[in-house]
């Protein structure tokens, strides 16, 4: 696995120039003080259980909160944090220093990508168990204790993902099938409407989905994955071919010919979900669109049916944009500001994707 792209390991905290950010430190650091080892980050003695791997880019807010949400509660297993942060402009690669000096930062100057940023983490990571959590992630207290469990119940497992839960409580969609040309076609524009591969789309992203039962599945949404690492090891790292999008398909895939996937609904986070998309959506919906054209070659996908997937997105990008564009208008006149800024973010994605990403993508 490769080095950090030039890190800097943040040991100590510094002064917070706010007196809040300062008030808020001082009683995350007086608190600690006076807990066990074991619900500290790093521990001076003994072995570490879990090694939570994040990687982060512009996120500030929501990473301060699940940093809290790991550290501020027992988790019921000996834990440290990694944090790669990806050359963030917010501010968060110095708060997570002043604010949580026990995690291990890791600063890269530019943005390298999610895969190669939970790598950084893992090349540094002393765990049993590898812990890859997104950044806009809540962790209720001895949530990481009852992962752990599992696994040690059930050592034939090659990744467990609990349940994700939105903001609001809702079950979000936790694991899917392996995509297909024809579901991914059905996400565009121009077919949706005829129903022609609507069968596929629901048997990828719906079909059979039971929020509430233990089961073997073929992808784990990649918010949330506790890997041994035993299994880690064996399989490969993250392919840093993808840098935002699909890399959690082909990371389920490539250990689910090994190990069965498991999704765990017994053991639950609140994900609050594409926080870092649609902060950065002219980085990320390019990335993402590419990350599928990667994962459908490299699944075997011929070369007719790629070209034909590649053609009817590049053809559906500028009727998206036209349609959203519309719709934003219809809902900025008729005062719905929250749809209006829906639809206003989707008219954005297909415009960087046809600006941004178009070559990439058919480079793919």
């Amino acid at each position: 696995m490769p080095e950090p792209d030039r890190p800097v390991i943040a040991a100590t905290a510094t002064r917070a120039e706010a007196p809040q950010l300062r008030a808020a430190a001082l009683r995350r650091r007086r608190g600690r003080a006076h807990k066990p080892a074991w619900l500290q980050g790093f521990a001076d003695d003994g072995p570490i259980d879990v090694s939570v791997c994040i990687a982060n880019w512009n996120c500030r807010d929501m990473l301060r909160a699940c940093l809290e949400s790991l550290h501020d509660q027992p988790q019921g297993v000996h834990v440290e944090t990694i944090v790669v942060d990806n050359g963030s402009s917010d501010g968060a690669a110095d708060m997570v220093s002043r604010e949580f000096p026990e995690v291990l930062l890791l600063r890269n100057t530019d943005n390298c990508g999610f895969s190669t940023a939970n790598n950084q983490a893992a090349s540094r990571a002393r765990g049993r168990y590898l812990f890859f959590l997104n950044n806009d992630t809540v962790v209720p207290a001895g949530t990481l204790g009852r992962l752990v469990d599992y696994a040690e119940a059930h050592p034939e497992v090659g990744i467990v993902g609990p349940r994700l839960r939105d903001a609001e409580g809702h079950t979000q969609v936790s694991y899917r099938r392996l995509p297909t040309v024809g579901a991914l076609l059905h996400r565009t524009s121009l077919l949706r409407w005829t129903g022609l591969c609507r069968r596929a789309y629901r048997r990828y992203r719906r079909h059979h989905f039971d929020a509430s039962a233990t089961r073997p599945v073929e992808v784990l949404m990649g918010a949330a994955l506790l890997v041994p690492r035993h299994v880690f090891t064996n399989c490969g790292s993250w392919n840093e071919e993808y840098a935002f999008g699909g890399e959690d398909i082909e990371f389920s895939a490539r250990i689910g010919r090994r190990y069965p996937l498991i999704y765990h609904p017994q053991v639950e986070i609140t994900h609050y979900g594409r926080v870092s998309t649609r902060l950065n959506v002219a980085y990320s919906m390019p990335n993402v669109a590419v990350g599928f054209v990667r994962y459908l070659r490299q699944s075997g996908t011929s070369r007719v049916a790629l070209f034909l997937y590649k053609a009817v997105s590049t053809l559906d990008a500028p009727v998206h944009l036209a349609i959203k564009g519309f719709q934003y208008l219809l809902r900025r006149v008729g005062r719905r500001p929250a749809e209006a800024a829906k639809s206003l973010l989707a008219a954005r994605a297909a415009w960087y994707f046809l600006t941004r990403g178009l070559v990439t993508f058919w480079k793919a």
